[in-house]
């Protein structure tokens, strides 16, 4: 059995994974990622991307209704659902092509199969080649995760999906169950329900989108059901029996009643857990909670040359997170100087449903849980020309911030492009940034952007347009 020397290996190639190596490239490290399956990992091949494309399709399949509003028509509107999932794998396989691309031109050595660590610094690699083995002085292990399950509400691949499954769909179903209203669940149900089924979604907290604003969920929740959509919140899924080419499940609602109704399909989207198994970090001492890869704000594990990043190491489970974790890491492990460790608070959550959601920082009720004494502001969207003209005038941009000192505590948005404006606020708080900062900063016109301003503004009584 063979063996290569690296000074980094990192075991993933997702965007937590392949952006470490590519920095660790860039800093003179030998570097090596160890793949399983696709370059990109889930994130490029299954999930943030191929989702986002699945998405545009329903987008534009719900402004072709809308026509006779901008002065436009045409008849008999339809889609081709092979057609909509080909054009999501492209743009996937595309990416993943571009992520073999950028590897390579970084000189970072791509090893195809499954490892698992003999010893802190020794790998072995199994693939359908063989087996060999390498050595590093530090290895990040980037293995991300994957879909998580409850007895009872297993997938089947069939007609119980997981993520994976909801994205290259054999069938447009007239019925679909959603089971959760995070992120995941969330966007899948906009799909649908855009495209023409009826979806109910069932989530056991008491609203959907949970971790966001309660003023936020509120009104995303209106949305979605004035797009027909049913939200079942303070219920469970206690059971699901397939049967034929639809599903049974058994529902327990808020008041305890239990209710059996038929699908044709299932989503499970109630959690991830991180891909910890059959990669020896038993045989290591590398400690495992709860599914995650235990860190510190440094990526480090507590066993010398071992690291973790990603959604393998715990939440929030964002593929931006998962990069700049990768830098961050790799630059410890490079010994540059200056360094912060990242400030996950400081991380933006985007949702990209009908009508889109986006936030950073902390929500209302948390900021006033925590002891401070706030100022928030809103603006809607009404107020705003470009969002009228855009025919989109639903949504609202909240922003939090500390009375005291003026620090921008949090924003919230919903509506149409939030999910490209969160970055404005993410910018502010990272700069710490003021009130005064903000309010003193021009923003063109017209553009949504201008609602940013309005509801700083606002947070002070000094807003202009409401």
């Amino acid at each position: 059995m063979s063996e290569k020397n690296y000074d980094l290996v990192v075991i993933g190639s997702g965007p937590g994974g392949y952006v470490a190596a590519i920095r660790s490239a860039q800093l003179g490290m030998k570097t090596a990622v160890i793949e399983r399956e696709h370059l990109g990992g889930i994130c490029l091949n299954w999930g943030c991307i191929p989702t986002k494309a699945l998405l545009r399709s329903s987008e534009i399949f719900h402004t072709l209704h809308r026509l006779e509003e901008f002065g436009l028509s045409a008849k008999e509107l339809s889609f081709d659902i092979e057609k909509v999932v080909q054009r999501s794998r492209a743009v996937a396989d595309q990416l993943s092509n571009g992520v073999k691309f950028l590897l390579k031109k970084n000189k970072v050595d791509v090893i195809d199969g499954e490892a698992s660590f003999d010893t802190p610094n020794s790998i072995s690699v199994r693939s359908k080649k063989g087996e060999t083995s390498v050595s590093a002085n530090n290895t990040i292990i980037a293995t991300g995760a994957r879909a998580r399950t409850l007895p009872g509400l297993e997938p089947d691949g069939k007609l119980i999906w997981t993520y994976k499954e909801a994205m290259v769909p054999d069938v447009m179903p007239k019925s679909l169950l959603v089971i959760g209203s995070g992120a995941i669940g969330i966007e899948f149900a906009s799909f649908f329900q855009t495209l023409g089924a009826q979806v109910t979604v069932v989530e056991v907290l008491d609203r959907v989108l949970p971790v966001e604003d309660a003023e936020i969920s509120e009104l995303a929740a209106k949305a979605f059901k004035k797009q027909g959509m049913e939200i079942l919140t303070g219920a469970s899924v206690e059971s699901l029996k397939p049967s034929g080419k639809s599903v049974t499940a058994t529902i327990k609602t808020t008041t305890g009643e239990e209710q059996s109704k038929d699908f044709e399909r299932v989503i499970l989207a109630i959690g991830i857990t991180g891909n910890t198994e059959n990669i020896g970090l038993e045989k290591i001492g590398v400690n495992v909670d709860r599914g995650h890869i235990v860190i510190n704000e440094w990526g480090e594990t507590g066993v010398p040359g071992v690291y973790a990043i990603g959604d393998v190491a715990g939440p929030p489970w964002l593929a931006h997170k998962a990069s700049h974790e990768g830098v961050v890491c790799v630059e410890k492990i490079a010994g540059v100087q200056g360094l912060h460790p990242l400030n996950m608070s400081n991380i933006p959550g985007c949702t990209y449903c009908h009508p889109q959601v986006a936030s950073v920082g902390l929500t209302e009720e948390k900021a006033r849980s925590e002891g401070y004494k706030v100022n928030v502001g809103r603006f809607p969207f009404l107020g705003n020309g470009k969002a009228i003209a855009l025919g989109e005038p639903e949504g609202l941009v909240k922003t939090v911030f500390d009375s005291k000192t003026g620090e921008l505590l949090g924003a919230h948005m919903i509506g149409a492009e939030v999910t490209e404006l969160i970055q404005g606020y993410t910018v502010a708080r990272t700069l710490e940034s003021t009130e005064a900062d903000l309010m003193h900063t021009v923003f063109p016109h017209p553009t949504l952007s201008e609602m940013m301003h309005e509801s700083v503004l606002d947070a002070f009584g000094k807003v202009i347009h409401i």
